[in-house]
C-alpha cells in the first residue's frame, strides 16, 4: 500500500506481525494525527542553519594552516585589546591580562593598549603601566537607553572624555577567561590591516589546559562545531551573521563601534552581542572571518552550565521580538531561536517516532533525518577539533570523541531546562559564570 509503514510490535503470539498504517486519522484520531505531524515537521525549522553548517564544514578545512603575517606587525592601525569585567574575580584578570601581553610580544604586536573595563577597581600593580589601562565604571553612570549590565561598561569606554581612540583604530572584545594564542594574534593583525571589513569574529576552543569539568567541557563541543559551521560560512561567504553572534573574539573599527552603540536599552543589555551585532547588519556594515583562535573554559558546574545557556536564551528572545530592530536582520535569527525553544517538543521525536509512525513522503523523512545527523556531527567535529591526538594518544582521543556522543543526550536535557527555565523566568537578569580555578590547598 502506497506510504503505508511497517511496524512490528512485540507479540507474545506472533513477533511477525505488522501492521500497515496508510490512514494515520482513523488510527490516532484527528486531533493526535495533528499534533504527531506538527511535532514530526518540528524538527525542519533549523533546516536553513544546517545547510550553513554543512557549507561550513566542506567548503572549508577544520585544521587550516597557521596564520602568516601579511604585513609587518609595526605597520598596522592601533589596536585596543579590550577587556570588560564585572571585578569580581581581579586574579583572573590580572593573569590573563599578564599571559595576553606575553602572547603579543612573541608575535611582536607594539601598537596596542590591554584596556581592563570593570565596574569594580582591580589592583594591576606589576603590570606594564604604558600597555595596560584601566577604566572603572561610575556607579553614577547611565546610558540615554538605560543600557545596562555589559553594554552599559561597554558603552561607558565609548563615551568622548573616556574614548581614546580613533575612527581608524581597531577594538578587540576579549571575556575576562578569554586567552589570546599567537595564530589569534595574526589573524587579528591581519584582519586589521587588510581594512576589508568593519566587524570580525573567530574560532574559540574549550579543552586547552585544565579541563575542570569534563561534561561540560564536552558539551561545548558543539559551540566550536558551530563555529566551523555557520559562523564561518556565513562570515566568509555572505560577510552577515544572520544565525547568531559570539561576545568575545570580536575585532571591530572603532568608526563602526561610535556609530552602532552599545545604548540599546533593556532589549540590547541581555545578549549585548547580538543585538550589536543585529544593528550593524541593519546599517550594513560588513563582517569577515579570523584565522586563529582563543582560549576559554567551559562552565564548571552543570548549575552554572544551564543558567549560562538561560541567560542566552531570554537575551536573543529580547532582540528576535524588539521592533525596532529590522524585520530582515530579525528572520534568520528568529529560526535559530525558535528552534532551540522548540526543543522540549522536537527531541519528543525520539519517543514518539517508533512508538507513533506516520506516513511521510521519503525526501521529508531524508532532510528529518539530515538534520539531526548535521547537528550530532557538530558535536563530533567540535571535539575532533578541540582535543589533541598527539598529546593525548590514540586511546584518549578515541575516548573523548566517544565520551562526547554519550554527552549527547544529557546535554540535550540540560538544554530542555534552560529553555523552560528561561522562558518562564525574569528575563532581566544577566548571570555571570564563575571561570576563575580556585588554587589548590596543601595539607
Amino acid at each position: 500500500m502506497s506510504g503505508a509503514l511497517n511496524i512490528y510490535p512485540f507479540n507474545k503470539l506472533s513477533s511477525n506481525l505488522i501492521v500497515l498504517i496508510s490512514n494515520p486519522i482513523e488510527h490516532y484520531g484527528l486531533l493526535l494525527t495533528i499534533v504527531i505531524y506538527f511535532i514530526r515537521l518540528l524538527s525542519l525549522l533549523p533546516l536553513p542553519l544546517v545547510i550553513c553548517h554543512t557549507c561550513g564544514l566542506i567548503l572549508y578545512n577544520i585544521f587550516p594552516e597557521r596564520p602568516e603575517l601579511h604585513n609587518s606587525p609595526l605597520l598596522g592601525p592601533k589596536i585596543r585589546i579590550r577587556v570588560v569585567t564585572r571585578g569580581d574575580y581581579p586574579e583572573l584578570v590580572h593573569n590573563n591580562v599578564k599571559r595576553n601581553l606575553d602572547t603579543c610580544a612573541k608575535v611582536g604586536l607594539d601598537n596596542f593598549q590591554i584596556e581592563i573595563v570593570t565596574d569594580k577597581p582591580i589592583d594591576i600593580h606589576g603590570l606594564p603601566a604604558n600597555m595596560v589601562r584601566e577604566v572603572v565604571v561610575p556607579s553614577t553612570y547611565r546610558t540615554k537607553s538605560g543600557a545596562l549590565y555589559k553594554s552599559r561598561a561597554l558603552q561607558y569606554a565609548l563615551e568622548p572624555d573616556v574614548n581614546q581612540l580613533s575612527a581608524n583604530d581597531y577594538i578587540v572584545h576579549l571575556d575576562e577567561e578569554t586567552l589570546l594564542t599567537e595564530n589569534s594574534v595574526r589573524g587579528i593583525l591581519n584582519f586589521v590591516t587588510s581594512n576589508e571589513y568593519d566587524i570580525g569574529q573567530g574560532l574559540i576552543t574549550y579543552a586547552n589546559e585544565t579541563i575542570v569539568n569534563h561534561i561540560t567541557t564536552l558539551a561545548d563541543s558543539m559551540r566550536v562545531g558551530v563555529d566551523l559551521g555557520c559562523l564561518r560560512f556565513c562570515l566568509k561567504k555572505l560577510h552577515q551573521p544572520p544565525f547568531l553572534f559570539k561576545g568575545s573574539f570580536v575585532v571591530c573599527r572603532a568608526a563602526c563601534e561610535f556609530e552602532v552603540t552599545f545604548d540599546n536599552g533593556r532589549a540590547g543589555s541581555i545578549a549585548e552581542d547580538t543585538y550589536f551585532a543585529m544593528l550593524a547588519m541593519s546599517k550594513n556594515k560588513t563582517f569577515g572571518w579570523i584565522e586563529g583562535e582563543m582560549w576559554e573554559k567551559s562552565p564548571f558546574t552543570l548549575a552554572d552550565f544551564i543558567k549560562q545557556r538561560k541567560r542566552w536564551l531570554q537575551g536573543i528572545l529580547l532582540v528576535v521580538h524588539d521592533k525596532r530592530l529590522p524585520i530582515r536582520v530579525r528572520i534568520c535569527l528568529g529560526i535559530a531561536l525558535y528552534s532551540w525553544i522548540t526543543l522540549p517538543l522536537t527531541s519528543m521525536n525520539v519517543v514518539l517516532t517508533p512508538l507513533c509512525p506516520i506516513p511521510l513522503h521519503w525526501s521529508i523523512n531524508f532532510l528529518i533525518s539530515y538534520v539531526g545527523a548535521v547537528n550530532i556531527y557538530l558535536y563530533i567535529i567540535g571535539a575532533v577539533r578541540s582535543f589533541s591526538l598527539v598529546r593525548l594518544g590514540y586511546a584518549q582521543f578515541a575516548l573523548r570523541i566517544l565520551g562526547t556522543l554519550a554527552t549527547i543526550p544529557f546535554v540535550v536535557i540540560c538544554e530542555i531546562t534552560a529553555v523552560i527555565w528561561g522562558l518562564l523566568s525574569d528575563k532581566d537578569k544577566f548571570y555571570i559564570v564563575d571561570k576563575q580555578l580556585t588554587p589548590p590547598v596543601n595539607v
